[in-house]
């Protein structure tokens, strides 16, 4: 089992959950993030007054994979989290780390089968 974050634009979720449960993954938890990387915020102006936006709105999302389904996860959201035809700074970032265990605190359940 694999945890894989994602870490995408906000404009992209809807795409994104709707590709994935297109793929039959369907366990996904959502959270609001904010960050920066190799752009380092923004300027933006207001009535006339420009200031930095060092932190930008980004959307975290969790999904835990058994190993069959990890490289489904990270190809639709390699696909469907991209802006632009080729991609920009500021798509956003995948991580994959392994999981030891899962429990399922309603079914009883651990293991693969508590996903």
């Amino acid at each position: 089992m694999k945890m894989i974050t994602a870490i995408i634009q906000p404009t992209k979720l809807s795409s994104v959950r709707d590709a994935l449960h297109s793929k039959g993954i369907t366990g996904i938890t959502v959270c609001d993030a904010m960050g920066y990387g190799r752009q380092h915020g923004r300027m933006a102006s207001f009535r006339g007054n420009e200031y930095r936006i060092d932190l930008l709105r980004k959307v975290a999302l969790e999904i835990i994979a058994n190993e069959d389904d990890v490289e489904t996860v990270l190809n639709v959201i390699r696909e469907t989290a991209l802006t632009g035809s080729e991609g920009v700074i500021g798509d956003g970032k995948i991580f994959v780390v392994p999981v030891v265990d899962v429990i399922d605190i309603g079914k009883r359940t651990s293991g693969p089968n508590a996903i």
